[in-house]
Order: structure tokens, then sequence, then C-alpha cells
């Protein structure tokens, strides 16, 4: 995979990771044109399709285009199942994700994307794994901010 990007319908850029380097330049002017093209597609029409040397495989969910580019040799559909997967993901983290979880929670929607796609390869299939990973970080920064409000209080207290 070269990148993902998700997008609302309102052409809003939301999400994006790029796993192939590429100017700043022009991830803006492939972000604009892809999501161009996406945005006026019919809803019946294919979800794949073929742009520049890339094949274009894209998903609507709710408010939300999940949009990933691939080789030309890689497959459309296991792509497909790959978005649907990290929705299902989002979805079990935040509990019926919806657009507002990922515009005020960009950082945890980064880090799923991350425990589950590493290189733009599929790191774990697994939901169980990938969430129960997701847990512990949480679990470590929960326990981290605890114990630096300790801190404070301890220096405030003890000064």
């Amino acid at each position: 995979m070269r990148f993902m990007l998700l997008f609302s319908r309102q052409g809003k850029l939301r999400l994006q990771k790029w796993y192939t380097a590429t100017a700043e330049r022009d991830k803006k002017k492939m972000v604009r044109e892809l999501m161009q093209i996406v945005l006026a597609r019919k809803p019946k029409m294919c979800s794949f399709l073929e742009w520049r040397d890339l094949k274009i495989v894209y998903k609507r969910y709710a408010s939300l285009y999940f949009c990933c580019a691939i080789e030309e040799q890689d497959n459309e559909l296991i792509t497909l199942e790959v978005i649907h997967r990290f929705v299902e993901l989002l979805d079990k983290y935040f509990g019926s994700v919806c657009e507002l979880d990922i515009i005020f929670n960009f950082e945890k929607a980064y880090f799923i994307l991350d425990e589950f796609l590493m290189g733009g390869e599929i790191q774990d299939t697994s939901k169980k794994s990938v969430l129960k990973a997701i847990e512990q970080a949480d679990l470590l920064q929960e326990s981290s901010q605890l114990h630096k409000m300790l801190m404070c209080i301890f220096v405030v207290f003890f000064f």
C-alpha cells in the first residue's frame, strides 16, 4: 500500500498515512485530485479505479471515505478487507466510530492504524491482539499521567 486517506463527503481530509516518501507539495496535489475523483463517483459505481500508475480502492462508511492506493499487481479485494478491518477496529475502540471521534482523537486513530499496518503491510489480522496492544498502551499512558500528577502533588505539598 502506498497511502491511506480518510476524508469526509465535504472533502475535508481527516487522516492520511503515507508509506512511501513523497514531497509535501505532491501529497497535497494527489490528495486534492483523488478527493475530487472519488467524491464525483456515484454510489453504485465500483470501489476500484485506476489512477496514474496505481489502483485506488475506496469505501464509504457513513460520512467518511476510506481510500487506499495500491500497486497495480496488488489485490483490490484484500485492500477492501484491510479497510473494513480498520473500520472494525475503530468501531470496537470508540464504540460505533463517527467522524467526530476521528477529528477529536486523531492520535488514537493513527495509533490504531499503526498497530494494524506497518509500512503499508498488515501487521496483525487478529482484532483481539491489536485491540489488546492498544488497551495496554492506554493503560501505560494513564499510569504515566497518574505518576506525573502524583509527582506534582508531592512537589507542591513538600516544597
